[in-house]
């Protein structure tokens, strides 16, 4: 039997090595078994001794090995199990991102396309525009570079014409710009005991 026919955790079959083990222990008290049998005579006693000895090793070495067996199979029950559940996990985390992606679809093309009028408002190179976008999205000057194959040196001087275009202080300032009127806090109505805010009249 070779690896392979093994793989099933519930087939009940166990790794070559180990089985070959079991027969061989069960061969050895076996044998000694008849031995024993066949020399039953009392008067040697110290070669009686001795075969019981072997038996009962062999005896105990088998309930060793079965039980090593018998733990290997079930951790082997366990790993499948838990990667079974780990695969329906990553399958509905793909799911609800396939779906989250289909619905934001129309909203992140809305946001590009309100990026680029704002790029152009700004009248930014088309360079810059690409610089810019990565630095919305995140990437340092260095990752920029790489990206667009040209200087550090190059980027950084893109990156401070961009923040001078916009008004803006930074990549901070930037990323703020875009983000600012989609992060607005959500309005509540005034509950009871709430200090209304200055120049507001009692009650309204």
């Amino acid at each position: 039997m070779d690896l392979q026919a093994c793989s099933a955790p519930d087939d009940g079959c166990a790794p070559p090595p180990f089985r070959r083990l079991v027969a061989l222990f069960l061969a050895v008290a076996i044998l000694a078994i008849a031995d024993l049998v066949a020399d039953s005579d009392l008067s040697d006693l110290p070669h009686l001794v001795v075969e019981a000895g072997i038996v009962t090793a062999a005896g105990f070495g088998t309930l060793l090995v079965a039980r090593e067996l018998r733990r290997m199979r079930l951790a082997a029950q366990r790993a499948t199990a838990d990667a079974l559940e780990l695969g329906l996990s990553l399958q509905q985390t793909s799911r609800e991102a396939s779906r989250w992606r289909e619905q934001t679809k129309e909203l992140l093309s809305g946001l590009g396309q309100a990026i680029d009028r704002q790029f152009d408002a700004w009248q930014l190179t088309n360079a810059e525009k690409d610089v810019a976008l990565l630095l919305l999205k995140g990437l340092s000057h260095k990752e920029v570079a790489a990206a667009r194959a040209t200087g550090e040196a190059t980027v950084r001087q893109q990156a401070r014409g961009i923040y001078r275009k916009a008004g803006v202080e930074g990549r901070h300032g930037l990323a703020a710009f875009f983000l600012e009127d989609m992060l607005t806090a959500p309005t509540r109505a005034p509950a009871d005991g709430d200090t209304p805010p200055p120049g507001a009249e009692p009650g309204k």
